[in-house]
């Protein structure tokens, strides 16, 4: 159990993904959403989330 509100891992992992992207962006799209779901220990659902809206933001991403 986390003493973050619920929501928060996801919203720190979109961070981090979108910092991560400009930082090295030559590191794959799915690679980076593989690991935010490890550092912030998402589930399954979470990781469909990442991958659905980011993959709507396009190219650029969040």
């Amino acid at each position: 159990m986390s003493i973050l509100p619920e929501g928060e891992q996801l919203r720190r992992a979109v961070k981090w993904i979108s910092d991560e992207r400009c930082e090295h962006p030559g590191i794959p799209l799915f690679t980076l959403i593989e690991r935010a779901c490890l550092k912030f220990d998402l589930t399954p659902k979470d990781e469909e989330f990442l991958l659905r809206y980011i993959m709507e933001e396009g190219p650029q991403g969040p």
